[in-house]
């Protein structure tokens, strides 16, 4: 398609502000705050992406405007004057390559907790409790909501001094919808029943904002449209509202939700991840803006170019988010610009991100081990001053991004690949049909190796002499790890692998016992596909809860399956020994708490106890390598050269990454490549 008339690459007229594309990232908070406070990580976070040539970039979901909204996971304390100087940095900096910044804004309500910040009482319009933060909210008074709308109005204020190009307000869970939705207001006052009260609150906040900035700073709204929920905010209604705040000529734009955020498997709904449908919201979107005739925003697992352009070329929207996607590839924009939508790197879907956020974490990409840590590693990779001859052992995740950044910074590369096909563990996810899209990391490595010229030797069991016979002078061994089983008291040999059942090699018959005390994504896998099998599961963690290594956005899909299925789940328990039993297991589980024990007769015990380094190839390579193996810690860290030499006359300097060292996930093992490999 010719760059003119690409549908995303049009400017958009909103205001007196032009936005030079179609492409936003919408409002999220990557938890990378500093006491409250967006400091040097989130800057370049933002400013990567207008590098990257996106229209708008939204900082902050959720920032707070009163101390009663501590913050869930990391929020912006917008109640701080403090905060403009480092938001007038992050604008003015944005600004310079043509990309507008604005900033949400909200008060959560019943949505935090109260023993945060402060430990303030928690608010709601009426005393529902959400179950999302388990706690029973105050009823909101008069007060209450006479100083929240002048917070509103503050805050407003300092956005607008810091150079802003305007605001939203966030009206989805959050205090502000909370007064439309029959499912949190149950009021008999001048706040309640009616729509048109249930919308003063909102309406007071509006018209206070505007009053401290004027009519000519841009305010725009992020809005449920439609609680998808029989005792919240119907469809008739939510569009109703958005058709008032249109017509009020006090909002400039609408950034259209769909669904609740009661509880998780709710939030998976409004926030889809991997294996569910893409862009489920969008057309619900169109309608808002048919029903409007007024600018609309809406982004909701819009991960692909394709859909984007659609969104925009059927009038569905006007600009349309990519947020999760600018987080696996700040240049989107600049990669259609430039001919090279193809080189996008592919959002997956794995929702590693949010998950992290919501386990109190930051948001990281599963397969850009860059987004976030941009005053360390650049996305764009420098050529290195002296090129090598690198061997890369292993096609898996950390082989293969080893391989593309040693290829990028000009080195010459081959890996040695021992299977028919690369992807290492990865494959052996893709075997769960729902997770089929973590191909695209191996995917898009695959493309990228392509066009840098590296060659795969696949079918290649490497031997100390096939690594020497190539000569060397950087060898990365990505072995990976093998499965393992838990220390049994007995009965190693009665049990099989997740690895068993996710690559087929084992067939599951029922009853079956799965014993995961790795508590991640390769148990439950298992679990999912047994489950799915008709097979009847007992899934068996000695947690306090079930895969703690796995945050709330992906437990839902798995629990859906397990309730569906009628999996039994049993937490604070570990399996102490297996024996056969006829033609039959009994497994006997105990626990840490008490020397009491039970049995389970069963036809099968699956286990999952992470993966054992697959070490051998390093070991034998190590006393021949000029750094014997060894990794200067200061000096990785301080991005300086992290290997020191112990034996001048060896030829070739040796690292060790991913699993091969010790059992981690994807992003450890991309992150380790990435940040070896850049410095060398």
């Amino acid at each position: 398609m010719e760059l003119s008339k690409d549908p995303l690459l049009q400017p958009f007229q909103l205001k007196h502000l032009t936005l030079k594309n179609r492409i936003m990232s919408t409002a999220h908070e990557p938890a990378y705050s500093d006491a409250g406070m967006p400091g040097e990580r989130y800057r370049l976070y933002h400013v990567e992406k207008a590098k990257g040539g996106i229209a708008l970039t939204m900082t902050a979901g959720s920032a707070s405007v009163s101390r009663d909204s501590p913050p869930a996971f990391g929020n912006l304390l917008a109640w701080k004057d403090e905060i403009v100087p480092h938001l007038k940095r992050l604008a003015d900096d944005c600004h310079s390559y043509g990309t507008a910044v604005m900033i949400q804004l909200t008060h959560l309500g019943r949505r935090t907790n109260w023993n945060k910040g402060d430990w303030l009482p928690v608010l709601s319009p009426s005393p529902i409790r959400e179950p999302a933060h388990r706690h029973f909210p105050k009823e909101i008074e008069d007060w209450d909501i006479e100083r929240i709308v002048e917070d509103y109005a503050s805050a407003a204020q300092r956005m607008q001094a810091a150079g802003l190009d305007g605001i939203e307000f966030e009206a989805y869970g959050h205090l502000m919808d909370g007064f439309w939705s029959p499912a949190t207001n149950r009021r008999e006052d001048e706040f309640g029943g009616s729509l048109e009260n249930r919308m003063r609150f909102s309406n007071m906040v509006i018209d206070a904002v505007r009053k401290a900035t004027g009519p000519d700073f841009i305010v725009g709204i992020r809005m449920v449209a439609d609680e998808d929920w029989d005792k919240g905010l119907s469809k008739e209604e939510g569009v109703e509202i958005a058709r008032r705040l249109a017509g009020s000529g006090k909002i400039d734009f609408l950034n259209i939700i769909r669904g609740h955020i009661e509880h998780d498997a709710a939030l998976n709904n409004v926030i889809p991840i991997q294996g569910m449908a893409a862009s489920p919201h969008l057309d619900f979107a169109g309608e808002v803006r048919a029903a409007t005739k007024f600018p609309v925003f809406h982004a909701a697992r819009i991960a692909d170019v394709a859909t984007a352009r659609h969104a925009i070329a059927e009038g569905k929207l006007d600009m349309v988010g990519m947020t999760r996607a600018h987080i696996a590839d700040p240049h989107i924009v600049r990669k259609i610009v430039e001919g090279r939508e193809h080189q996008i790197r592919p959002c997956v879907g794995a929702t590693y991100c949010l998950d992290r956020i919501y386990e109190g974490g930051e948001a990281l990409c599963i397969h850009n081990a860059a987004t976030s840590r941009e005053a360390l590693i650049p996305h764009d990779l420098p050529k290195a001053e002296k090129p090598r001859k690198a061997v890369v052992i292993g096609a898996g995740p950390a082989g293969l991004e080893a391989a593309r950044v040693l290829a990028e910074r000009g080195h010459t590369v081959e890996v040695l690949e021992a299977t028919g096909e690369a992807g290492g563990q990865i494959n052996l996810m893709v075997r769960n049909p729902r997770r089929k899209e973590m191909i695209g990391i191996v995917d898009w490595r695959l493309a990228e190796l392509e066009r840098l010229g590296v060659p795969i030797h696949y079918n290649t069991y490497a031997s100390a002499e096939d690594v020497l016979a190539l000569s060397p002078d950087l060898v990365i061994v990505a072995t990976g790890g093998i499965a393992q089983s838990p220390e049994l008291e007995a009965g190693d040999d009665l049990v099989v692998s997740s690895w068993d059942i996710l690559a087929g090699a084992v067939k599951p018959e029922g009853p079956v016992l799965l014993f995961d005390d790795n508590g991640g994504h390769q148990g439950m896998s298992a679990a999912e596909v047994i489950a799915n099998a008709g097979v009847e599961l007992e899934l068996v963690s000695p947690e306090r809860f079930f895969a703690p290594e796995m945050g709330g956005m992906n437990h839902v899909p798995y629990a859906k399956t397990f309730a569906e299925k009628n999996v039994r789940v049993t937490i604070n328990t570990r399996l102490a020994s297996v024996r056969r039993d006829g033609n039959g297991l009994v497994a006997t589980l105990g626990s840490d708490f008490s020397p009491v024990t039970v049995e389970r007769r069963v036809a099968q015990v699956v286990v999952e106890h992470g993966t054992m380094a697959n070490a051998d190839l390093y070991l034998e390579l190590k006393p021949l390598s000029r750094n014997r193996g060894a990794v200067d810690y200061p000096a990785l860290i301080a991005r300086q050269s992290p290997l020191p030499v112990k034996d001048e006359s060896a030829a070739f300097d040796l690292i060790r990454i991913g699993d091969a060292i010790e059992s981690r996930n994807i992003h450890a093992a991309i992150y380790d490549a990435l940040r070896y490999c850049s410095l060398l």
